[in-house]
């Protein structure tokens, strides 16, 4: 099976594809939302907070790559695929600590990036939300 988006080969049973991020299938019974609560369902138990944390760096290749498409203005495509990677192992990672908690769903979701600083060129992504187990009303 290949990516919708990318078009790179999935191994089995993947929900995200390694190559670009984006997800693979809807068969999933896990919820994620940016919003508080979840239409038509109730909040059974709130589990608690979980993140999801990748920091991300650029190597002299890329750095270089992005710096003449500058040159010329609009998208940096350089960049953009290890920013959408990069999103949703974060998000990802974050689903995985709420599904060890035992909830079916996170409310709340954040998704933020910070540069560390120090010119190390290293960006963190961040996810966060609140483990929560739903059911439907």
């Amino acid at each position: 099976m290949n990516c919708k988006k990318c078009g790179a080969a999935l191994p089995e049973e993947s929900l995200y594809c390694p190559a670009c991020g984006s997800p693979v299938s809807s068969k999933t019974n896990f919820l994620m939302v940016t919003t508080p609560t979840v239409s038509g369902y109730k909040i059974k138990q709130v589990l608690g907070l979980v993140t999801g944390l990748t920091p991300r760096t650029r190597g002299a290749l890329g750095k270089f790559i992005a710096g003449f498409q500058s040159v010329f203005g609009g998208e940096v495509t350089a960049f953009t695929s290890e920013v959408e990677k990069a999103r949703w192992e974060a998000i990802s990672r974050a689903k995985s600590r709420a599904i060890e908690l035992g909830a079916n769903a996170i409310v709340g979701m954040d998704v933020e990036t910070s540069d560390l600083g120090l010119q190390s060129g290293i960006v963190l992504f961040s996810a966060t939300g609140t483990a929560v187990i739903i059911e439907k009303e």
